[in-house]
């Protein structure tokens, strides 16, 4: 049939590998979109985006990702480079009329990101940000059960985000320990997800206290042999007032040892609770009051056929989806705004909305104090 959009890809690390699978495996577990075409893909040379086009199935590659600005073939740039370079090439994409699909965090800080997002709402372009763990059906399922009232009225909500992919003292020091390139630190890598989950389900902050902290503050750089000092926090942690006054609390970090994927919430009310792990992302578990007291306690949802996408992928319940599928859930949903003209989310207005809270945690813990969100 028709072909659908035509995606320029830049960075083919993980995220932009995990993109590629998405790409090519979209229109076969959802048949209600055009098949996008994997046009080209830019890495920082020749030699790295010709080696990437050969093994992720592009058509073309480029070491100079400005000339995809200028391809009539390409509709989407999908951006899965560092945080730095992100505002740049959105905001190049936007001015050259293209849709633009980027990974988070949208940007370094507030100024960059509300700069993106006035450009993206003028451009009439679809933007998106890859904030992937809220496309998950057990997420939206959770979603549901909150607006529905099933747990009654939000009381309480807490959630984590722990990895442990810096937890080693004798790991180098990357990209992600400098503030020029990554921004903030665990906030901006992990933090960004579980504030875009905490909107997502709950709703928006309106005061903040927060803290970060550096647990290994210098690391040894792999060009230089020398010590460097890391420049952004591998830990932080909130108590969050949110608009409708219901008190939540976030903790994230980067060196939590042994968790792998520790995406975690658990949301209270009056009538029952919902509890999630992102590791264990096909269960959801739900509590209801009221049960009969020797046998009260939490039923476990596995996710299956009834849960919204899950069903395009497999026809029974608890064989599992995976991450890759979150992205490929994503990407139909991008596809399908961008062939129908339909909202996105989350968009570059939501990204916003998070590096704000972000920025907020950040500046409480500098000054040692509540501090307003703004919106």
């Amino acid at each position: 049939g028709m072909s659908g959009p035509g995606f320029g890809l830049i960075g083919t690390g993980f995220m932009g590998r995990a993109h590629a699978i998405a790409l090519h495996e979209v229109a076969v577990v959802f048949d209600d979109i055009a098949r996008p075409r994997a046009v080209c893909v830019s890495d920082r040379d020749d030699e790295r985006a010709g080696r990437a086009a050969a093994e992720l199935r592009f058509e073309r590659a480029t070491g100079d990702w400005r000339s995809l600005l200028k391809d009539p073939a390409i509709d989407v740039l999908d951006i899965c480079t560092p945080n730095h370079l992100h505002f740049e090439m959105a905001r190049a994409a936007l001015a050259a009329g293209k849709h633009v699909y980027c990974e988070k965090p949208l940007a370094l800080d507030v100024r960059e990101a509300a700069t993106l997002a006035a450009a993206a709402r003028e451009s009439g372009a679809v933007h998106g940000l890859g904030l992937n763990y809220t496309a998950n059906p057990m997420a939206q399922v959770a979603r549901e059960l909150i607006a529905a009232g099933e747990i009654g009225d939000v009381v309480h909500f807490t959630g984590r985000y722990f990895e442990d992919y810096m937890a080693d003292r004798d790991g180098p020091f990357t990209w992600r320990c400098e503030r020029a390139l990554a921004g903030a630190g665990a906030l901006a890598d992990l933090g960004s997800h579980l504030v875009n989950m905490l909107h997502f389900l709950v709703g928006r902050p309106q005061r903040v206290l927060g803290e970060v902290h550096i647990a290994i503050p210098e690391r040894r750089d792999p060009a230089t042999g020398a010590l460097r000092r890391v420049e952004n926090e591998d830990i932080a942690r909130a108590l969050i007032e949110l608009e409708s006054g219901v008190p939540a609390t976030l903790e994230i970090s980067r060196v939590a040892t042994g968790r792998k994927c520790g995406l975690t919430f658990e949301v209270y009310g009056t009538r029952g609770s919902i509890a999630f792990d992102q590791e264990r992302m096909n269960e959801l578990k739900l509590y209801g009051a009221g049960q009969a007291a020797a046998r009260a306690g939490y039923q476990t949802i596995l996710a299956g056929p009834a849960h919204g996408d899950y069903a395009r992928f497999c026809p029974s319940p608890g064989h599992g989806l995976g991450i890759n599928d979150l992205k490929v859930i994503e990407l139909h949903n991008f596809i399908r705004a961008v062939e129908c003209g339909e909202g996105f989310y989350p968009d570059f207005d939501e990204g916003l909305a998070v590096q704000r809270v972000m920025a907020a945690i950040e500046t409480s813990g500098a000054e040692r104090a509540w501090v307003d969100v703004e919106h």
